[in-house]
């Protein structure tokens, strides 16, 4: 990562002040209290892995608070933050909720009021990421900002050590294997949360999460060519005619909706510069398709072209 501020070398009277200023000048409007009155030492690196950006850092016991009133909206509407506890302790609060994070935590927090703080010589890995993605998913992020999502979890484990291994050799791959190293990750961080959300939902809300987590299988497993509707039942612990029902309960079908998910990768990839070296079967292959034949017919039917035709409309237009 790229190193873009430190205290190191600074007067002891002036790192609390120069780190504030480098924050509101990064645009962080965030009113900024010391918790402790020892040394303040800090250190923030950055790095830009596809369309994700990413910032580590350490820092003293800090209380900032973002206000209503101070939160910027331009640009940030569609991203949100979802931060990996890395040393010491933290807390959150936002949507009316509370919680404490521990080394491995994740938690996601949206651009509204919030309140954080952290302890001396606490560290954490912050990626801003698309609501969109997650939101298609899990649902509006008030479902779940501020909630600890622990190392407990495997899943959790495992985006946390993905992201820290991909930012290790983001610099070896090339811009569009960056980029869809970065959409494996925010796929990984969504069934983190999706996991979480089902540990102790209330009642009421349960079908709604035990979708949630089935579409989030789904993501994970596009290019799985066997996975069905008994199969993702299966993975997500209830009975097949259980999960038929909640989703048709909105308006859905599950087949429908893992063949939607499919062709719509299949479009992204056709109309992305990086895939045109990519045969049209192996590319259909990669999204779940054992058949390229049985591909360009649904590709056809929901696109109203070909899927070379789409292709070449795509790139065409491309800048």
């Amino acid at each position: 990562m790229q190193p873009l501020f430190s205290t190191h070398g600074l007067h002891p009277r002036d790192s609390f002040k120069r780190w504030r200023e480098m924050l509101s000048e990064l645009g962080a409007t965030v009113e900024l209290q010391r918790l402790d009155d020892g040394p303040f030492e800090a250190r923030m690196e950055v790095a830009r892995v596809g369309p994700i950006a990413m910032t580590r850092s350490t820092m003293g016991a800090v209380r900032s608070e973002a206000k209503a009133g101070l939160i910027p909206r331009h640009g940030s509407d569609g991203l949100v933050m979802a931060t990996f506890t890395l040393a010491g302790a933290a807390t959150a609060f936002q949507d009316e909720r509370s919680s404490v994070q521990r080394p491995g935590d994740l938690v996601v927090i949206d651009h509204r009021p919030t309140v954080l703080t952290s302890s001396a010589g606490s560290g954490c890995l912050v990626l801003q990421l698309p609501r969109e993605r997650l939101e298609s998913v899990l649902g509006p992020t008030r479902l779940y900002t501020a909630l600890t999502v622990g190392s407990d979890l495997g899943s959790t484990t495992l985006a946390m050590t993905f992201f820290q291994e991909l930012i290790r050799v983001h610099h070896q791959l090339a811009p569009d294997a960056a980029a869809r190293m970065a959409s494996i990750g925010v796929d990984l961080i969504v069934a983190s949360i999706a996991e979480r959300l089902a540990q102790d939902v209330p009642r009421p809300l349960h079908g709604t999460v035990v979708v949630q987590r089935a579409k989030a299988h789904v993501e994970a497993h596009l290019s799985d060519p066997t996975l069905d509707p008994p199969q993702l039942a299966a993975a997500v612990g209830v009975s097949l005619r259980r999960l038929q029902e909640l989703f048709h309960e909105r308006g859905q079908h599950i087949s429908d909706w893992i063949w939607q998910r499919r062709l719509e990768a299949a479009a992204k990839r056709l109309a992305d510069p990086g895939c045109a070296h990519l045969p049209i079967g192996i590319l259909s292959y990669g999204c779940g398709f054992a058949n390229q034949a049985h591909f360009s017919r649904r590709f056809k039917e929901r696109h109203g072209m070909s899927p070379r035709e789409y292709r070449f409309a795509a790139l065409l237009g491309a800048p």
